[in-house]
């Protein structure tokens, strides 16, 4: 399930941003038509749109008017087309901006920060190459979805909401086991042995999830 759709058929352009997203941790999926461009979207979860106009078939800007009567997901029209007329088709067919090819990169990704910040926050938690989604229960590093089970997910959302505090084993097992739980303090350490082996570099010398001695562990 990706983040943001780009619809652009000039591949090598599409490759080009998709690599600079997933630098910044979205997860991608592209589209060289509109047709395709619905299929993908119709599959569910994309939040952000980047949208070309000039496309194979059905143009970008019936594309957005397609994708604005299902859902008020943001969408940026990206374009070589710069007369005021296709910028105000734009605007009028739904989408949230319209931006001028050829872009400056850096301006593109921090628009989408700011659509990521404000429209989606409180939904993820985002710290370096990690990205936790709270409502769709996912993990991301690096742009790369990290299969996790129930109990490593809500294991990590709880570091990473306590970053920097030493968490005792005692809390931490309660927090995610249930103080009453029949499961052995042991689970514990394998479900930290785990995760490290998922989100650390190095998991024998972890530098994300440390042991604080005596006490538990700290998320850094």
């Amino acid at each position: 399930m990706a983040d943001i759709l780009i619809v652009e058929d000039q591949q090598e352009l599409a490759r080009l941003l998709s690599s600079f997203l997933h630098a910044e941790n979205y997860s991608t999926c592209i589209a060289h038509s509109g047709e395709q461009a619905l299929a993908l979207f119709a599959s569910g979860g994309i939040k952000l749109v980047i949208l070309d106009v000039m496309l194979p078939g059905m143009d970008g800007f019936a594309v957005c008017r397609k994708i604005r009567s299902m859902d008020d997901v943001p969408i940026l029209i990206v374009s070589a087309k710069n007369r005021k007329e296709d910028q105000l088709n734009g605007l009028v067919s739904g989408a949230d901006d319209y931006i001028e090819k050829p872009y400056d990169i850096d301006i593109m990704l921090a628009k989408i920060r700011n659509i990521f910040k404000y429209r989606y926050s409180q939904d993820e938690i985002m710290d370096g190459t990690l990205c936790l989604n709270k409502i769709r229960r996912t993990v991301h590093k690096n742009g790369v979805l990290v299969e996790m089970t129930s109990k490593e997910f809500d294991l990590l959302q709880l570091f990473m909401e306590n970053k920097g505090k030493a968490l005792r084993k005692e809390y931490l097992f309660g927090q995610v086991w249930g103080i009453d739980s029949f499961s052995e303090p042991q689970t514990l350490t394998v479900h930290i042995k785990w995760l490290r082996q998922k989100i650390e570099e190095d998991p024998k010398s972890p530098k994300r999830i440390v042991t604080v001695w005596g006490v538990g562990y700290r998320f850094v």
